[in-house]
């Protein structure tokens, strides 16, 4: 870990921890969530033991209130995890906020140090280092105009510390208008030992029309590519669009395309002098898209079908996905709720029917319990260097039995069993968790 910015991160939690009581007697107070989370499994293929896990993980989450008028901001979240049979696996910590700021002029300004994820940038948004931000109300028509720069280090993914010789910069602009409306428009400049590992424009917009229309919709642009091998261009797009032309009926569009390019790999292999395919540049390529409609035959009752051409991997040849389905809740006054979809899945070489159906039902008012089925379902697969594989499972069942358990207000109980069988593979998984909100 950089030790710098290690002390830092230590620094911003211990004021956190400092600051949190005495805001409680504030009329909107911090507020936060502790888990505690345990889970096990273990597999045999064809009668023989073949592996076994288990994990424990506990998390933390404490936040200051929303600061638009001005004041301190913090923010803590954490994770860290332990492997009691791995005697080999380390335990881990990772840290995904740790930040103090503070907002002028009634809000106008701001400036946060520490670790922070940028929600409006989406997976690029990771930074730990410093966050000015300049905010006006009611610009053109739109409640608030955001335009905000950041630069530092960037944090590595699954434990605690910052990635050698690695600086990130940028800058975003946003918009916010009514109903949630909001149009971001941001850049990202990742730069790795004197090279510009990637220069991204991002882009997030979410625009409900009335009632009846609402567009979701994000996408990256690379203006070069990754060290300056191959090209730039559009590297993940996704659209998400309803539309309820009367209250019983609602239709849904989407697309989603993209590529996974290991730009870290590539620019590492730049530095080091070693050759880069063009297998590498192109990526793991995937497309979708498709179309559902929604028909509410009475309160508490549904219907779907959808269709939808996919294409999971770059060799694979697209796959035609018809999709049925209904929910269903308290049938028949009974109290349980009902849900059943088949995707039907049709290939050149093969096809398939993936299901899942799902009974739950609340006993009392703080209990609820559900049985859930599926088959057919995919896995994603690490290749190294080559990437990943989406792979998908025809014959593959899955059972699970579930519950929640409100024990109060603040504290509830998750519980669950589940079994996964696969020819002669048969694995078994539980899970248990603790939560406490405040």
């Amino acid at each position: 870990m950089n030790r710098p910015l290690s002390f830092v991160s230590a620094l911003v939690i211990t004021c956190v921890i400092a600051a949190a009581p005495r805001l409680d007697a504030q009329s909107t107070g911090p507020w936060g969530r502790i888990s505690f989370m345990a889970q096990s499994f273990s597999a045999t293929e064809s009668g023989r033991s073949v592996s076994s896990f288990s994990e424990m993980v506990l998390s933390a989450t404490l936040a200051s209130p929303a600061r638009d008028e001005g004041g301190l901001e913090y923010r803590l979240d954490m994770r860290t995890a332990g492997y009691p049979q791995a005697g080999t696996r380390d335990a881990r910590f990772s840290l995904y906020d740790g930040y103090v700021g503070q907002r002028f002029a009634g809000g106008a300004f701001g400036v946060r140090v520490g670790q922070m994820w940028l929600n409006d940038l989406g997976g690029l948004g990771s930074i730990g280092g410093v966050q000015g931000e300049f905010v006006r109300r009611n610009v053109a028509g739109f409640k608030r105009l955001r335009i905000g720069a950041f630069g530092g280090l960037e944090p590595k993914v699954l434990e605690a510390g910052y990635v050698s010789d690695v600086t990130k910069a940028g800058t975003y602009f946003a918009l916010e208008g009514q109903g949630a409306w909001r149009n971001v428009l941001g850049f990202v400049l990742v730069r790795n030992s004197g090279l510009t590992e990637r220069a991204v424009l991002t882009t997030t917009n979410f625009l409900p029309i009335g009632r009846t229309f609402l567009v979701y919709q994000s996408a990256e642009v690379d203006l070069v590519g990754p060290a300056g091998n191959g090209s730039g261009g559009l590297t993940y797009f996704f659209t998400n669009a309803r539309y309820s032309p009367v209250p019983v009926v609602e239709l849904q569009g989407l697309f989603h395309r993209g590529r996974s390019i290991d730009a870290r790999t590539i620019t590492l292999d730049q530095l080091n002098g070693r050759p880069i395919s063009q297998r590498a540049l192109e990526g793991l390529l995937y497309e979708s898209a498709g179309g559902r409609v929604t028909f509410t035959v009475v309160r508490g009752f549904r219907l779907f079908a959808g269709y939808a051409r996919d294409r999971n991997n770059r060799e694979d040849a697209p796959t035609n996905r018809i999709t049925l389905g209904g929910f269903a809740s308290n049938v028949l006054g009974s109290g349980f709720d009902v849900r059943v979809s088949d995707d039907r899945v049709d290939g050149p070489t093969s096809s398939y029917d993936s299901w899942y159906g799902s009974v739950g039902r609340s006993l009392g008012p703080r209990i609820y319990l559900s049985v859930d089925y599926s088959s057919s379902f995919s896995v994603f697969r690490l290749l190294g260097q080559q990437g990943l594989l989406i792979e998908n499972r025809p014959r593959t069942d899955r059972y699970s039995l579930s519950g929640l358990v409100n024990l109060t207000r603040f504290i509830s109980l998750l519980g669950s069993l589940e079994r996964t069988l696969d020819g002669g593979f048969d694995e078994w998984r539980w899970m248990s968790g603790l939560t406490y909100r405040f």
